[in-house]
């Protein structure tokens, strides 16, 4: 449908942007000189807690601090605030890391942050009564997302191809972005035909009932890890121990939430939500079971970079040799998993 694809052709247009924003010399969180800054600006998500919150109540951060400039609920947004120097890092699904860095902004995946397995994971949900059963009845159809470009509108494209339809007929399919917190409530009140909802949201909404999955992104895909945190290559290089001390301690952050009971994780996020008074719902944290990382220390695969590269240029997002995997994502940084990890501490930040 037209609304569809001039939204998608936004998206990428929004990506040039801020390419050529970072290629014309953004600035970065880093001083002058020697000096390595030991400040992290970033975006968090309301009423949730990220793997580098969580690294920094653990203590695994050491001496660099998180300084939280605000929320967002759009993970290319994010990634394109870090490549324009608004943030020192910023974490989006895999496949909006590609289009970024094949609009030539010089950025660098460094650790994954999250996925889908069996615990957390992403469905695409309808009501229980609707009439919905197969790609075709999603013509004319709204689906509820909450970014376009990203995760959600990448498994959706992926699920109507690989069930035959065309890209004109998959085009008659209408990606709606709805706040993650009204997803449900639009699904429920038949504002949008399709719900997109994972985690604490998802399990909320089954527990209420009336809904049913239309299909799952573990039912595509299997388990794996599906975003990335990046910072720019200059960033990197002003910066390379406090790199190194960010990305080896959200490793050990996701290692510790895989091997400490779920009780005692969701307790740890709840204290960091109050905490941080920012006057956030924790209501929601109590359905929290995985960061659905496929690696216990968010070490960055290859291969699940190469499956976006190769979907976007089959989709002529962009071309298949425009974008350098080598150059893609790095796991110099990550020394989680060798040695000792430290123990948490028990104060909290």
């Amino acid at each position: 449908m037209a609304t569809t694809a001039s939204t998608r052709r936004q998206f990428l247009t929004l990506l040039g942007l801020s390419a050529v924003s970072v290629s014309c010399g953004a600035a970065t969180g880093a001083p002058s000189g020697k000096g390595q800054t030991k400040t992290l600006r970033y975006q968090g998500w309301a009423g949730q807690v990220t793997p580098a919150e969580l690294a920094a109540d653990l203590g695994y951060l050491e001496d660099v601090k998180l300084e939280w400039v605000g929320n967002t609920i759009s993970g290319p947004q994010d990634i394109q605030s870090a490549a324009t120097g608004q943030v020192d890092f910023g974490g989006a699904f895999n496949g909006a890391v590609v289009k970024l860095a094949a609009n030539n902004a010089p950025i660098k995946a460094v650790i994954s942050y999250y996925g889908s397995d069996d615990e957390a994971y992403q469905g695409f949900y309808v009501l229980e009564d609707s009439p919905i059963r197969s790609p075709r009845d999603l013509f004319g159809k709204k689906v509820g997302m909450n970014t376009l470009g990203g995760h959600a509108e990448a498994l959706l494209d992926i699920y109507l191809r690989r069930k035959g339809l065309s890209a004109a007929e998959a085009g008659k399919v209408e990606p709606l972005v709805v706040p993650p917190v009204n997803t449900e409530q639009a699904l429920r009140q038949k504002q949008i035909e399709v719900a997109v909802l994972g985690g604490m949201l998802r399990d909320k909404a089954r527990e209420r009932g009336g809904i049913r999955p239309l299909f799952t992104d573990t039912q595509l895909l299997g388990s794996f890890s599906a975003g990335t945190y990046v910072m720019t290559n200059r960033f990197l290089q002003q910066n390379p121990d406090t790199v190194r001390t960010f990305v080896t301690g959200v490793g050990r952050a996701l290692a510790w939430s895989r091997a400490t009971p779920r009780d005692e994780v969701i307790d740890r996020m709840t204290g960091i939500v109050k905490r941080r008074r920012r006057n956030e719902d924790t209501a929601a944290l109590k359905y929290w079971r995985s960061f659905g990382v496929a690696t216990p220390d968010g070490r960055i695969a290859g291969k699940e970079l190469r499956l976006w590269i190769d979907w976007l240029g089959d989709r002529g997002d962009i071309k298949k040799d425009q974008v350098s995997l080598s150059e893609l994502y790095t796991n110099d940084f990550n020394k989680a998993g060798r040695g000792s990890a430290p123990s948490a501490s028990t104060s909290g930040s």
